[in-house]
């Protein structure tokens, strides 16, 4: 534990998920100033909103911070599911008075193919950058490892984790199948063993030559004391975070995440194309009950969840949104970061008789 935090440059063990959407740069620097690592979920982002976010973050602390970045394969689009999703969807966006997209888009490019990113990266040169979904080439491994950046990487299996290590990524990053948000795993169309947080993490800390961070329905001290105890370098928190008062969740997502919703969260890929872990919903209802229609592929299948959203809330219902969370929900807490980050550790260091 202390080995990482001191490489790092940080007090605490305690890292705030990057959360696309829902991070900020007020979020992070918060984290930072309380003694964990903050991060920035940038994987939606373009190039120079990643560069204003970095900068932004920077200008309000001087600690070591993570930019995070998506790494799936580039989508291939099929007309036909297309088409088919549309339909589908169709019923809902008429309840709201709108139409469905006549055609959808990638609408962000994955870390694999955007270089103009990874300029960004080397230019600006933040102490963390971590990829989910997947690795990136060697080529730009090796150029963010030269500017002195440490890497992390998320994984759902062992086989993955070892991929990781090989790759020569510092930091494993073991998402377990609690963890709100999207799953991390390579191959969506591939098996799931869907192994939950403190399981994987024994079995990373045991195989592994590289620290493990655990991740996946931890909310309290206690939480981050376990995962420590089995075998862990630090803890990573998301949706504890989500009721922080710098966080750029709406106001129907901080109300669902305080409601019998967050005692129901659903995997589902209908809102964005890979499984993703939401509160329960009127769009997570819809999706378990057409579960047999085959969503476009991520990112492409978010056009429509967006568009939907948008409709929906333009006509009041905000039970369309992407309002991730992981089963640890019904523990979350409304107090500013750097509170939660004190209170995080107090509770830790009580549940290891510090």
């Amino acid at each position: 534990m202390r080995d990482l935090c001191k490489r790092i440059g940080i007090d605490w063990p305690i890292f705030q998920a990057p959360m696309a959407g829902v991070s900020t740069p007020a979020m992070a620097a918060a984290v930072c100033r309380a003694g964990g690592l903050g991060a920035l979920g940038l994987g939606a982002s373009t190039p120079e909103v990643a560069r204003q976010a970095i900068r932004a973050t920077r200008a309000a602390t001087d600690r070591p911070f993570n930019v995070n970045l998506f790494c799936h394969s580039p989508a291939r689009a099929d007309a036909g599911t297309e088409a088919r999703w549309l339909a589908a969807l169709a019923p809902l966006f008429a309840r709201f008075g709108a139409e469905p997209p006549v055609e959808l888009s990638e609408i962000y490019r994955s870390f694999l193919v955007d270089d103009a990113m990874l300029a960004v990266l080397l230019e600006e040169r933040p102490a963390v950058v971590s990829f989910h979904f997947g690795l990136p080439d060697r080529r730009r491994i090796a150029a963010l490892k030269a500017a002195g950046i440490l890497l992390m990487a998320s994984a759902t299996s062992l086989a993955e984790a070892r991929q990781v290590e090989a790759a020569g990524i510092d930091v494993v990053v073991a998402q377990g199948y609690e963890a709100g948000g999207h799953r991390g795993i390579f191959d969506p169309e591939g098996s799931d063993d869907r192994l939950g947080t403190l399981a994987l993490t024994q079995i990373l800390a045991a195989s592994l030559f590289v620290p493990v961070v655990a991740a996946g329905g931890i909310m309290t001290g206690g939480g981050i004391a376990a995962v420590l105890a089995a075998g862990a370098s630090a803890a990573q928190l998301g949706t504890a975070f989500i009721g922080c008062p710098e966080s750029a969740a709406d106001a129907a997502y901080r109300a669902a995440l305080s409601s019998e919703s967050a005692t129901h969260t659903r995997m589902v890929a209908a809102i964005s194309g890979r499984p993703a872990r939401c509160l329960q919903n009127r769009f997570t209802d819809w999706a378990q009950a057409h579960a047999d229609l085959v969503p476009p592929a991520y990112p492409i299948a978010y056009d429509a969840g967006k568009a939907l959203n948008a409709a929906a809330k333009a006509e009041g219902e905000t039970g369309f949104g992407a309002q991730w969370a992981g089963q640890g929900a019904p523990l979350a807490r409304e107090l500013p970061a750097a509170d939660l980050v004190a209170q995080l550790v107090a509770e830790m260091q009580k549940a290891r008789g510090e």
